[in-house]
């Protein structure tokens, strides 16, 4: 759903899931995933009301706010690997974190560690390697 999708785009589809819970229209499992995303995170629940001020709102580093649309996405990323198990492995290791740390502490978890392998990724011009990625996810446990 999301590969090629542009920023504005990826935006307009949480605002529009939110619109339609807020009006109770029926969900397509995908947008039912990400209501459940947005549910957990009542801190970002008032902007999906206002997608004029917030639909191309920029939220850079430098500013010291998190990027709810980034964080919800990982969320979405991170919730795709476990149910495909893709890196092999992964599905594991979430369970038995979430054993300990409950659910949504260790998906914050395993996302901190998606997002340092993909920043490095990113500085070094090529992909993370999975097993470095489930390596650096089993030292969570």
């Amino acid at each position: 759903m999301f590969e090629n999708t542009d920023r504005r785009e990826l935006r307009q589809f949480y605002f529009e899931v939110w619109r339609k819970h807020q009006q109770q229209q029926a969900l397509e499992p995908l947008e039912q995933q990400i209501l459940h995303i947005i549910q957990q995170h009542p801190e970002y629940q008032d902007l999906f009301n206002n997608p004029e001020k917030y639909l191309v709102q920029d939220y850079l580093p430098e500013m010291g706010k998190t990027n709810p649309f980034l964080h919800l996405s990982l969320h979405q990323a991170l919730l795709e690997q476990i149910t495909t198990d893709r890196p092999t492995g992964i599905r594991a290791i979430y369970t038995n974190l979430a054993r300990r740390h409950g659910i949504h502490e260790t998906e914050h978890q395993i996302m901190e560690v998606l997002t340092e392998s993909l920043y490095q990724g990113i500085q070094q011009g090529k992909f993370i390697s999975e097993a470095d990625y489930l390596e650096r996810l089993k030292r969570l446990t």
